[in-house]
């Protein structure tokens, strides 16, 4: 849609068995924000609307390991999101959450408009039950073997390694995730959107309507369910946590939380409109609007068959105009997990790097995993904020207000005769709104802000080039100029990077002494998105600008390593986690146990075997004699730091050479819960060299 009247954004509703993490921030939340924020710039009419998801299995899951109550639980969490969405700067119009009342009652009338036209089927079916719990196993209360990629650890209704979304009597060996107990089959009525039934309407709207302007991973992944056929979708649960089912024959069901989820952008906003005066109707409902969904691939299912199904089985509403779904996000080389605490999550962050909104925004973006799967790594968010917002953007703007001080006391000169090269740059400088917004309204974010930085690199070259900090004793008049055309750049940048950068526009208009979108100053100079295209002067002589400020800090080292040290600590507490015990060797007679003689002794001299990583050569005191132990701990202990080390030898064992030292008995090692060896010593400090261990 070329030009819309309104444009309204949904932001994926994050689920409330966590926080937000950089995952969830790269593959949707930082994407739609630049998006609205954008639109905004252009003076469009936008509502941006998301909320928490409380609903479906894994919140009784948590609550069931926590002890609380699910409500407990979306309570909990959706505090910490909301706070992290409105400290990172994602300008949700509004924010809601799916336990609302108004999201109640706007998804129970979907689902009596779609039951009141016959767009349900109602079926008995044999669905899996776990005896023991006395509970139908929906969703994520089974696990089993996928039926399309063969991952054993597949949950009853989507696939997270391939994606495949499936019904639970589909895997392979399930078993409950409540007991462990390879579940029965028991009849159970429910309710199906029969999405057979609109195979050929989602194939001509998607594989032949938007076949040029979806991203080629979403398309893909749709007309790979199309070409597999469409089956009927369970839309209720046998849950008692949810929206009940609010139809005769519905008691002790609730709606499936992929039915009532994407609803929740619509009650999110009937629920703004209400605050702000406004009719919601046009914005869901008028063929003048368009609808863009922004997710992550693993729900690309739902948001491109699934809810446009139930949109178009309704009828009232219009469909999407595009999803540009990104896809994951991985961490240090490894897939981001929130049970395993393998991520950077938003509210730490925070926390951690302050008044550093900006930077994460920009390193997320410049590796947004746009078309494939991308790596988030420490070093390169150091190397992103260091070498790029430091050294280009920042470089640009110190020098310029620097300049303007030291030579002007902050007042804009005026221009003199302009050159060939100023020009084209401010020609250049014109240029950049279309540039970054043709890449904005194709949703190549990524690309959009790699042009932004190319905008900054013009003032920085432009600067170099002339040199005014030379020219000034030689040619004051034509360095008048440079600092009037290097201005109208910096002055750009604070307009152009708002989408992006919207805590650096807001700083760098502050030094610039220019309104800002929330700025409350009178009479003050203001220019929007097209200005910068249109107008011939974005800061005119004789305005006075601010004092120089750091837009941003370097990143130190120390810093970094601290991240790092994190993860390091989240990989050994996993390891610990998962770390399986060995099982009991043969039976040892009791004459074998008293053929090993185990004495307390003492390490005296400790020292590195010449060319090898794993090898000590140690001298200890037996008690019985002083002899040489050779032993594999090089990797777990510097020499200097064992001295004086009580440790238990098997003093019998027959000697053998090792790289030509002959080793004189063992010492005995364990391994600790993070898969550090240690030594078996004893816990009294008063043990003589020598004492048998029986």
């Amino acid at each position: 849609m070329n030009d819309p009247k309104r444009i309204t954004i949904t932001a994926a509703l994050p689920y409330t068995n966590g926080p937000v993490h950089i995952g969830h921030l790269a593959g949707v939340y930082v994407p739609a924000d630049i998006y609205a924020r954008y639109l905004r710039c252009k003076g469009k009419d936008v509502v941006f609307v998301c909320g928490s998801d409380e609903h479906g299995v894994p919140i009784t899951i948590t609550a069931k390991k926590e002890g609380v109550s699910p409500q407990d639980v979306v309570d909990k969490y959706n505090g910490i999101i909301k706070k992290s969405f409105l400290d990172f700067g994602i300008t949700f119009d509004n924010y809601s959450r799916t336990s609302a009342a108004i999201h109640h009652e706007t998804a129970s009338q979907f689902f009596k408009d779609l039951d009141a036209k016959g767009e349900f089927l109602e079926k008995v079916e044999e669905q899996l039950y776990d005896a023991e719990a006395k509970q139908f196993l929906a969703d994520r209360f089974v696990v089993g073997t996928c039926p399309k990629c063969g991952n054993e650890e597949s949950y009853g209704d989507q696939c997270e390694k391939c994606g495949t979304s499936h019904n639970a009597t589909d895997l392979i060996n399930p078993k409950s995730a409540i007991t462990g107990n390879i579940p029965t089959l028991k009849e159970t009525k429910h309710w199906f959107l029969p999405l057979d039934k609109h195979e050929d309407f989602l194939r001509e709207w998607i594989l032949v309507g938007h076949k040029k302007d979806w991203k080629s991973n979403v398309y893909g992944q749709v007309k790979s369910w199309i070409d597999d056929g469409l089956r009927p979708r369970a839309v209720t649960r046998d849950l008692d946590w949810g929206i009940p089912v609010p139809v005769q024959g519905g008691e002790g069901k609730v709606l499936y939380v992929w039915f009532d989820a994407p609803i929740g952008y619509i009650s999110s906003t009937k629920e703004w409109a209400a605050r702000e005066g406004k009719d919601w109707e046009p914005y869901w409902k008028d063929k003048d609007t368009k609808l863009v969904h922004f997710i992550g691939k693993d729900n690309i299912v739902f948001h491109c068959i699934i809810f446009p199904a139930m949109l178009k089985a309704h009828g009232d509403y219009i469909l999407p105009d595009n999803v540009p779904a990104n896809e994951f996000l991985n961490l240090e080389g490894k897939k981001l997990s929130t049970s395993k605490n393998w991520a950077v999550w938003l509210h730490e962050y925070l926390e951690e790097f302050p008044d550093k909104q900006d930077v994460l925004r920009y390193a997320l973006t410049s590796g947004a995993p746009e078309t494939k799967d991308n790596d988030f790594t420490w070093k390169d968010f150091q190397a992103r904020n260091n070498n790029e917002l430091v050294a280009v953007f920042g470089n640009f703007i110190n020098r310029v207000v620097v300049l303007t001080n030291k030579y002007y006391k902050g007042v804009v000169p005026a221009p003199n005769e302009l050159t060939s090269i100023d020009e084209e740059t401010l020609e250049q400088l014109k240029a950049f709104p279309q540039i970054i917004s043709k890449s904005i309204e194709r949703y190549r974010f990524r690309e959009a802000l790699g042009e932004l930085m190319n905008f900054a690199r013009l003032g920085n070259k432009y600067l170099a080039d002339e040199e005014p900090w030379k020219q000034i004793k030689t040619d004051p008049e034509r360095v008048q100029t440079i600092m009037y055309v290097a201005i109208q750049i910096a002055t750009g940048l604070s307009v152009l990077s708002e989408p992006f950068l919207p805590y650096t526009s807001k700083k760098l208009k502050g030094i610039l002494n220019i309104s800002s979108s929330d700025s409350t100053k009178e009479n003050s100079i203001e220019n929007s998105w097209a200005d910068v295209s249109s107008k011939e002067v974005l800061l005119p002589k004789g305005h006075t600008i601010g004092k120089a400020e750091l837009l941003f800090a370097k990143i130190e080292d120390a810093e970094i390593q601290f991240q790092l040290d994190k993860l390091e600590a989240t990989k050994l507490a996993n390891k610990a986690e998962t770390r399986v015990v060995e099982g009991q060797k043969e039976t040892a007679t009791f004459d074998d146990f008293t053929k090993m003689d185990i004495r307390i002794g003492t390490i005296i001299e400790a020292q590195k075997m010449p060319k090898t990583k794993k090898l000590l050569v140690l001298k200890v005191d037996t008690g019985i004699d002083v002899r040489t132990i050779v032993s594999g701990i090089a990797g777990s202990f510097k020499p200097e730091d064992i001295i004086g080390q009580q440790v238990s030898v098997l003093v019998n064992l027959a000697p053998r050479k090792l790289r030509g030292v002959e080793s004189q008995g063992m010492i005995l090692m364990t391994d600790t819960k993070e898969g550090k060896l240690a030594f078996v010593q004893p816990s009294a400090e008063n043990v003589a060299n020598g004492s048998q261990v029986s």
